[in-house]
């Protein structure tokens, strides 16, 4: 009998240290990280880490693209699930025959290019320092270019809600 206990205990110890081991594994990213050029690839989410460039070119990303404080993003037919966010960004520039579930936002910013791209949601330019394009794109939401101050074309858009635009220079 104390021998059959012993084995027991012997065994909990064994497989308890087993789980511990699982349990220790490291989680996956949340996102990748894009530094240079990715081509026709798949990722969940995607960061443009602060200060580095990325060319993405025929990439699908299923979730989000975050683009860092003076990074440059250059996106030519890509297909994002989720939305475009870039915040400090240095140039974002999203085009050719794109297509993005959510929304296109590109706040405080140097220059910024949305040309032919699908948007189902809302573009939000807001706050940004050089000159702005927004120009054939097919928009499920508004449009709003608020307080930039490098200039603004916005042309040829078809888009269901609203275009706002307030308080940029030149206006």
């Amino acid at each position: 009998m104390l021998r059959i206990l012993t084995w027991l205990i012997a065994l909990m110890v064994v497989v308890g240290i087993g789980r511990l081991s699982l349990d220790t594994t490291a989680a996956a990213p949340l996102a990748d990280e894009c530094r240079g050029s990715i081509g026709a690839q798949q990722f969940e989410n995607l960061i443009v880490p602060d200060g580095a460039a990325c060319v993405l070119e025929g990439t699908r990303i299923d979730g989000n693209i975050i683009v860092g404080t003076s990074a440059t993003l250059m996106a030519n037919n890509i297909i994002v699930g989720g939305n475009i966010q870039a915040e400090g960004s240095t140039n974002v520039t999203v085009q050719g025959n794109a297509r993005v579930g959510g929304s296109v936002q590109i706040k405080q910013g140097g220059g910024a290019t949305v040309d032919g791209v699908n948007v189902t949601g809302d573009i939000q330019i807001e706050s940004n320092d050089d000159f702005l394009t927004v120009r054939g794109n097919i928009v499920g939401g508004n449009v709003q270019i608020f307080q930039n101050r490098g200039g603004a074309q916005v042309i040829d858009n078809r888009i269901d809600a609203n275009l706002q635009c307030k308080e940029n220079a030149p206006p």
